[in-house]
């Protein structure tokens, strides 16, 4: 079967009338998650890489709703953290369908991930230090790792998530090897693994090719592997002017920068999957006419959506209930007392009126995931779309949601 939809899901792809009904029924703030958009970019995915292991990157979007989706289309998951590989089973992926990458994991995730492996052998555990295999090995692990390795070559969308030359992440390639000689004996070494950062698109690809390169050189330094995991990152265009990532070019570029290899190719894709597959919907309560723009306040700011504030990514933004109205320049700021709280800067926008719904495109990945109780305000909820129509699959939080730990505190202490 061959994956349906556009290449990309644009802001303006979305049905207008559904998005108002749901936020008249469901409130605002609210993200929506279109499964049928998660399904057709998985198998998109599989289509551009036949032959590749593919793992979706959890850490994207967590929700069981997308992760039982994505099982369901095929791919496996890649785990960041205990608390991602716990989702991971409960979604239903089998042991042999999970891994669990470690960046300088705590003590409570190496206990659960190994409590896991002992029920499900088959499960991979990647490590990118060293003293990680020490630790493992004295919580009784020998079951299947993978090295990462830091290849020295990095990219993606902002400096903060260029992963692939920062000393935070891997072992050095050219100790990787030896390293490799050393833990045979004790573990079931299955793999080596890199990845390049996160949103990579145009120029870096030329980036995550080298990476690739690399990759593929150590590999066949290393005799025995089942796979070479090169990451993934691929791009979505965030900006409404910004052309598709041309995917199976870049699964012709992947597998020509590997080279032959006996291990298999594996890649894991987060964004890619989930991005254009989620919008967010926030209520305008505050227009304020200002020297040479519009401020307009919104119930969502940057404790809903963090990534306009933490990266100046940039979001489609749409206004729903006026879209034929003039367009003005605006900035659209959240409720936060903080300068960085604003989702849209310098943007042409249909002039809104307080109570108007605005929608913002590509909340998919990194949005609800990244959202907080900072102000103590509640995280919203959560609608999915799928063939028998709109449910919650994450309600809206209270203010008592947020205070229950502190109010029963004292349960907990022991005497």
């Amino acid at each position: 079967m061959s994956a349906g939809g556009p290449a990309v899901r644009r802001l303006a792809d979305w049905d207008r009338e559904q998005l108002l009904s749901l936020a008249d029924e469901f409130g605002s703030p609210l993200y929506v998650t279109d499964l049928q958009r998660v399904a057709e970019n998985c198998q998109r995915l599989r289509d551009a890489f036949p032959e590749a292991h593919i793992s979706y990157a959890v850490k994207a979007h967590t929700g069981q709703a997308v992760l039982e989706t994505v099982r369901e289309a095929g791919l496996d998951a890649e785990c960041a953290s205990a608390g991602e590989l716990v989702r991971a089973f409960d979604a239903g992926f089998e042991g042999n369908r999970v891994r669990y990458t470690a960046v300088n994991p705590p003590s409570a995730d190496l206990d659960i991930v190994v409590s896991y492996w002992e029920d499900h052998p088959n499960l991979t555990i990647t490590v990118g230090a060293e003293d990680t295999i020490d630790r493992l090995r004295e919580r009784g692990f020998d079951g299947r790792l993978c090295l990462r390795a830091n290849p020295g070559v990095g990219a993606g969308h902002h400096e903060k998530v260029r992963t692939g030359a920062h000393a935070k992440f891997g072992i050095p390639i050219d100790r990787v090897p030896d390293i490799a000689e050393r833990v045979r004996d004790e573990v079931d070494l299955v793999g080596v693994h890199a990845h390049a950062g996160s949103g990579i698109s145009g120029d870096d690809l030329s980036a995550h090719r080298e990476l690739v390169r690399r990759m593929g050189d150590l590999a066949r330094s290393i005799p025995g592997l089942e796979f070479v995991d090169v990451g993934g990152g691929f791009g979505v265009p965030y900006h409404e002017d910004e052309p598709p990532l041309d995917l199976g070019a870049v699964a012709d570029a992947t597998r020509e920068a590997l080279g032959e290899t006996e291990a298999d190719l594996a890649i894991e894709p987060g964004r890619y999957v989930v991005a254009d597959a989620g919008v967010l919907l926030s209520e305008v309560n505050t227009v304020k006419d200002v020297p040479e723009t519009t401020v307009v306040g919104t119930d969502a700011g940057m404790t809903t959506l963090l990534r306009p504030a933490m990266y100046d990514a940039y979001h489609a933004v749409s206004n729903l209930s006026r879209p034929d109205a003039g367009v003005v320049s605006t900035i659209i700021a959240g409720p936060v007392c903080e300068t960085s709280d604003v989702l849209a800067d310098d943007r042409p926008l249909a002039r809104p009126e307080r109570g108007d719904l605005l929608a913002f495109g590509n909340a998919g990945a990194y949005g609800y995931e990244m959202a907080s109780t900072y102000n103590s305000r509640p995280r919203p909820a959560e609608v999915v779309l799928d063939d028998d129509g709109p449910r919650v699959a994450r309600r809206a939080e209270t203010i008592e949601d947020i205070t229950t730990l502190e109010r029963t505190a004292s349960e907990h202490i022991p005497n």
